[in-house]
């Protein structure tokens, strides 16, 4: 198969680059190791769709004295098909440090703003249309009592229209749809292997799986390639493909301990629109917010407490998991003979636990200000709260080597930048020492991004693909 351009995976960066691109004229392929897949195709945050769309259905582990389960897209779509598309732009002192630290060139808020916009233009965004869900506005209030800033997050999301609950904006429903208008080429069931190069042309080593033939070899010939694999994906592609400097070194986190609370009332009603509240008056060192509850995630939050299933039974309905998560957590990507998934090894220090179990503690006051009864921490080992005098008595840091640290944002294993001690690429996503070869995903992000990070992927990607364009690759 030959193509001007090959996308190696059909994520937000993926997905924003390869419809940029082939609207610019190019022969581009866009190739996806996961299934082609409708929003439709299994409900969400369902065994189904666990099954269908995530990678290890949903089974991925960062490992070391304090280990991270994380969770990866592996669909047409990636991320954007399993995600609740809470949506934030990168706070601008952030970028500021970015570009001292990282040098990156052209990155104010200022510069980037055209290009959320014309992200925000196919993937709309929208805050709710009514009233919040109770397990959400439960903690507006408590953070309102306590003082503390909490906002409403607006969300990828198209909301009423034939659907009640509306329809999210993945990249399956806005940006591949607007790829294949332009004339670009989707091949899904296909991973890509390794990456060469000779006779002035890239070539994609890869195996195409389809689901109702065996397996076989194809090799991808292309000018230029963008590969957007994700956070983890992308560097083991790079690194087997022999390419390594400041390539999967720097991983990082968003860190997420949870609780469940239970209220006084009914809060959890099936049919209810998602949460959407977060707490910020702790940002940048962390954030709180509220998640899908549905019975067999409180049955998975709540493992470590005894007789849990009795009281789900009895008290769902009052029942909700909220989260506190941080910006922490630094993580090496390597790749190991004969295994398919690389090694994710991850360290934290004592002031990143010590953060997370602060945070902890803050999100514990916070639900109890907003007339929890009871607080179950997903710790194990750590009680049962009932009053704030529980909460004070909790330990100070904890070691998180029981699992109970989770991740659903992963970036920065090949930060762009000038500063080429610590950056993989160029300020615009090339790749050092490989003419033709771009990354255009999360990976590039140089740190936590503190906030959701899709707003901020897709515009960079936007940014970055928008300046290749008109480069013309050069």
């Amino acid at each position: 198969m030959t193509a001007d351009i090959v996308v190696i995976g059909s994520g937000p960066g993926g997905a924003v680059t390869a419809t940029l691109c082939a609207e610019a004229g190019k022969s581009v392929l866009l190739v996806e190791e996961g299934q082609n897949l409708s929003l439709q195709s299994a409900p969400p945050f369902s065994k189904e769709e666990l099954l269908l769309k995530y990678r290890n259905a949903g089974i991925c582990i960062a490992v070391g004295p304090s280990k991270i389960a994380y969770v990866e897209g592996r669909c047409v779509g990636g991320g954007s098909e399993i995600n609740r598309g809470l949506y934030h732009r990168a706070p601008e002192y952030l970028l500021d440090q970015w570009r001292a630290v990282f040098k990156v060139d052209d990155l104010s808020l200022d510069r980037l703003i055209p290009h959320f916009i014309a992200c925000e233009s196919t993937a709309r965004i929208e805050y709710l249309h009514g009233d919040a869900p109770l397990i959400s506005t439960r903690l507006r209030d408590g953070a309102a009592r306590l003082g503390w800033q909490a906002t409403e997050a607006p969300r990828l999301y198209r909301y009423g229209g034939e659907e009640k609950s509306g329809r999210k904006q993945s990249m399956s429903e806005t940006f591949v749809p607007r790829f294949l208008a332009a004339g670009g080429r989707l091949i899904a069931d296909t991973r890509a292997n390794r990456l060469t190069r000779s006779g002035g042309k890239w070539h994609v080593k890869a195996l195409h799986t389809p689901a109702n033939g065996p397996p076989r070899p194809i090799e991808i010939s292309a000018d230029q390639i963008f590969v957007a694999c994700g956070a983890v994906q992308t560097p083991a592609l790079l690194r087997r493909s022999g390419l390594t400097r400041n390539i999967g070194n720097s991983l990082y986190f968003h860190p997420m301990l949870k609780v469940v609370a239970q209220f006084d009332e009914d809060v959890n009603n099936p049919g209810d629109l998602d949460p959407v509240h977060q707490i910020r008056e702790f940002e940048p060192s962390f954030g709180m917010g509220c998640s899908i509850s549905k019975r067999p995630m409180l049955g998975l939050a709540m493992v470590n407490h005894a007789n849990h299933f009795a009281e789900i039974d009895r008290h769902w309905r009052r029942m909700g998991i909220y989260y506190v998560q941080a910006a922490s957590g630094k993580a090496t990507v390597r790749n190991l003979p004969f295994f398919r998934d690389p090694l994710v090894r991850v360290w934290q220090n004592g002031a990143d636990l010590r953060k997370l179990a602060d945070g902890l503690k803050r999100l514990a006051e916070a639900l109890f200000s907003a007339g929890a009864v009871a607080v179950y921490p997903s710790v194990q080992g750590y009680p049962v709260l009932r009053s704030m005098e529980d909460v004070r008595n909790l330990p100070a840091t904890f070691s998180g080597s029981d699992g109970s640290v989770t991740s659903v944002h992963v970036f920065s294993s090949c930060p762009m930048g000038g500063n080429e001690a610590i950056c993989a690429t160029d300020s615009f996503g090339r790749v050092r020492d490989a003419d033709g070869l771009y990354i255009a995903d999360a990976s590039l992000l140089c740190g936590p991004t503190v906030v959701n990070p899709q707003g901020t992927v897709m515009a960079i990607a936007h940014r970055n693909a928008t300046h290749a364009v008109e480069s013309r690759f050069n």
